[in-house]
């Protein structure tokens, strides 16, 4: 059992990743409730495998056993049926009751679209947008995450980035 000091050391070393961790199994599972569940598995992975670290990037190297967990829990609960619909409520905690209903609407609706189009994604393309739209990952980090090729990554993201474009684009045509 791992003492008190390499508790620590993890601790800062790894816990200032966890919205990360938590932001990358949410767009997986798109289930807030199997990301928790994948997250909470990938940093008991992670304070497993501690002691093995070899150094280089922190976030890299949790990002990889949160994405590998993740791929691993779905294809054990969800095998053969399309993943559940992540469902993010529409106003947080912190939204102002002061601000227009029309304009908080608008922005519900953007956001909404925009989830929806991002959910639509195969999950490579989904992936690699995630990690580098919304993470801020560079290509360097997301080829060693998800263990390809740095074209491959130009690759996933162009393709990805062309489908978000013409799905946002028929949903928005279908609004106006």
């Amino acid at each position: 059992m791992p003492g008190a000091a390499t508790r620590e050391r993890f601790e800062q070393a790894v816990l200032p990743h966890l919205d990360a961790a938590y932001s990358l199994a949410r767009w997986l599972t798109r289930n807030e409730q199997d990301a928790q569940d994948v997250t909470q598995e990938s940093f008991l992975r992670a304070f497993r495998f501690f002691d093995g670290y070899q150094g280089g990037n922190m976030r890299a190297w949790l990002l990889t056993i949160v994405r590998n967990t993740c791929y691993t829990w779905l294809h054990q609960n969800r095998a053969g049926q399309s993943a559940v619909e992540f469902d993010e409520e529409v106003h947080s905690s912190e939204s102002t009751g002061d601000a227009d209903p029309e304009i908080q609407a608008v922005a519900s609706a953007d956001k909404e679209t925009l989830r929806r189009a991002l959910e639509e994604l195969p999950e490579v393309f989904r992936e690699a947008l995630v990690l580098r739209e919304l993470e801020g990952m560079s290509y360097k980090e997301i080829a060693d995450v998800t263990s390809v090729s740095l074209g491959t990554v130009m690759s996933r993201l162009a393709r990805a980035r062309t489908r978000l474009r013409q799905t946002l684009g028929a949903a928005l045509g279908k609004e106006s």
